[in-house]
């Protein structure tokens, strides 16, 4: 049976997802699943049954109220039967690309059942769900359910900007802001999230603090030289530097050699023919805009530390990453 959003919410009552969101890396044979609900807890309970289930999941990380999931494309058996809510209560079976789309199955069992069938069903996002039986539409108790959704295929993109700023004004992480806002409001283009990326704080180049900013996007295939443009128009027209950097890079997980790099940029003074070398061959381009191309240092450690949390904010060996509890 076939149930779009508002049926199932029809059905069940309004639960509390937020957002579903997929993200998929053909070339490397990965996804990258985003889910929000209204509160943190439900969401760690989700994370850590998942993770227990195995199946397809490689990682997953929570952020206040958001999860977020690296799957394998395929399918997968998961480590629980249909009642045994002692060894994970939810799953993740399979993940498939069917043109645009992306078809995810899911099993639960107990009040995890009723999370798959009755909540991520509705949440925003899905385009349809589809229960296999009858039988998976009873949700709750010791049940056992089982639903596939339907959702629009996204592209990863991820942008590093540095060197927009002067002695006398602004700051790389605010236009970097200004241009996720304005990117975003392009149809098929959801922004994800900013990132500061604290550099070498003794390089002679830095304007003051030596950070840069990296935005995500999550994009609709044919929206990303939309998006490209868009943000390169919004740095080119507010910069106020004329060493502006700006760095692209489209897929899911930041290659090794390119992470790398950018720890390599954080940790010492990094010259640009070394930058523009190593890059070769990590799935990163720079955007040409100023003849001086210094910000693209900054500007390719911002992709390649993207994924690293506090500890991109931080210094290298900063001494407050030991009081941030993680």
């Amino acid at each position: 049976m076939m149930l779009k959003p508002e049926q199932v919410k029809e059905k069940f009552g309004p639960m509390f997802s937020q957002r579903f969101l997929t993200m998929v890396d053909v070339s490397k044979g990965v996804a990258e699943i985003i889910e929000t609900c209204s509160v943190r807890g439900t969401i760690e309970w989700d994370a850590v049954n998942r993770c227990r289930a195995g199946g397809l999941i490689e990682w997953c990380e929570v952020e206040g109220t958001t999860m977020t999931m690296r799957v394998r494309l395929g399918e997968s058996p998961i480590k629980f039967g249909p009642t045994d809510v002692e060894y994970g209560g939810q799953g993740l079976e399979a993940v498939k690309v069917e043109g645009d789309k992306v078809r995810t199955r899911w099993a639960g069992c107990g009040g995890a059942g009723l999370g798959v069938a009755a909540c991520l069903t509705q949440a925003p996002g899905v385009l349809h769900a589809v229960y296999p039986t009858e039988e998976d539409l009873k949700v709750g108790g010791a049940r056992a359910n089982r639903v596939e959704l339907v959702t629009p295929l996204y592209e990863k993109v991820t942008f590093g900007i540095d060197d927009t700023d002067n002695r006398e004004g602004g700051a790389t992480w605010v236009l970097a802001l200004k241009a996720s806002k304005a990117a975003s409001s392009i149809e098929g283009v959801q922004s994800l999230n900013l990132r500061l990326i604290q550099l070498f704080p003794k390089s002679p180049h830095k304007t003051t603090n030596c950070v840069s900013s990296a935005i995500t996007f999550a994009v609709r295939p044919g929206a990303v030289e939309s998006l490209i443009n868009s943000v390169v128009s919004t740095v080119k027209a507010e910069t106020r530097s004329n060493k502006t950097g700006i760095a692209v890079y489209r897929g899911i997980g930041i290659p090794h050699s390119l992470n790398e790099l950018g720890w390599e940029i954080k940790k010492r003074l990094v010259s640009l023919g070394h930058v523009e070398e190593a890059a070769r061959g990590t799935g990163v381009e720079f955007i040409e805009l100023f003849e001086n191309r210094e910000g693209r240092i900054g500007a390719l450690a911002a992709v390649a530390l993207s994924e690293e949390r506090t500890d991109a904010a931080a210094l290298y060996n900063d001494c407050a990453l030991p009081l941030i509890k993680k």
